[in-house]
């Protein structure tokens, strides 16, 4: 926190003008008795701006801290001090802090988020010892392929369209939990066809983004669909499995729980969860 009872705070990435996250944080502020704020950074807003070039201006400008989302998850590690050891395994990050000296550190809130909403929406039942397919090895798709693991399932069945960076996932997991604990979903019916669900780490079905990561056809009543997408709140993929039958996880839980987490971080102090959850309500 910068200066007594302030802080400064923000979100760097792409296509996040409608981000939830201000309202989240400035409500969990407001709560704590801070007066703080939440800046967004929308990179396609900043044509030209290196990211290390933004990490600078924000510690100049005395930000406590920033999240980063897609696309940067990742290739803001080079660029940090230090990274945690969570934050280090999964290979990305989504918060970074600042300390006074300008020494920056990455963690990782996005898999103790997608974990705890998991348990709370779905229940760990759903996922312990079964077959769970993971559509998005990117940023977002690590820290959640490591919940997963956390969560106890056996296999976590990998599909992504750039299939290097599927491949990458895998072999990481492979190292971290053994040989048979991960896979690579080339088709996803097929795969689908003897999982008992699928989470969706796209950014596929995001305002500005529309789609359906997921075929309909592939879904049976039996499975579960989680998205880690919350705005909207109510993806296609979220619709068309309600449509079937299916037990649903939205991307508000994980919302609500990454950013308690990066709010603890960014201010050394316990945030009231139950605001953060209505912030979202009220936003969304």
């Amino acid at each position: 926190m910068n200066g007594k009872g302030r802080a400064l705070v923000g979100l760097i990435g792409a296509n996040i003008l409608k981000s939830l996250s201000p309202a989240l944080h400035e409500d969990a502020f407001a709560a704590a008795g801070i007066r703080g704020y939440y800046h967004l950074m929308d990179l396609d807003q900043l044509p030209g701006r290196k990211l290390e070039q933004i990490l600078a201006a924000v510690a100049t400008l005395g930000f406590a801290g920033v999240n980063v989302t897609f696309p940067v998850k990742q290739s803001v590690l080079p660029l940090l001090d230090e990274v945690s050891a969570d934050a280090r395994q999964i290979g990305a990050v989504n918060t970074v802090t600042f300390t006074r000296g300008g020494i920056t550190t990455g963690y990782n809130t996005d898999r103790s988020g997608f974990r705890r909403s998991f348990e709370e929406g779905l229940g760990a039942s759903a996922a312990a010892g079964r077959t769970v397919v993971l559509v998005g090895a990117g940023g977002a798709g690590r820290a959640v392929a490591f919940a997963l693991m956390d969560l106890g399932v056996s296999t976590v069945a990998v599909h992504d369209t750039d299939t290097q960076k599927a491949a990458m996932l895998v072999a990481d997991l492979m190292t971290h939990y053994g040989a048979n604990h991960a896979r690579l979903a080339e088709s996803l019916p097929e795969t689908l066809a003897g999982a008992a669900g699928v989470v969706n780490a796209t950014p596929i079905g995001m305002l500005g983004i529309p789609g359906n990561p997921v075929p309909a056809t592939a879904l049976a009543a039996g499975h579960f669909v989680a998205d880690v997408i919350y705005t909207p709140m109510e993806t296609e993929l979220i619709r068309s499995a309600r449509a079937k039958g299916c037990r649903v996880l939205t991307g508000g839980g994980m919302c609500v729980h990454q950013a308690a987490d990066a709010f603890r971080l960014f201010n050394g102090i316990e945030p009231d969860l139950v605001t953060i959850a209505k912030g979202l309500t009220s936003a969304s």
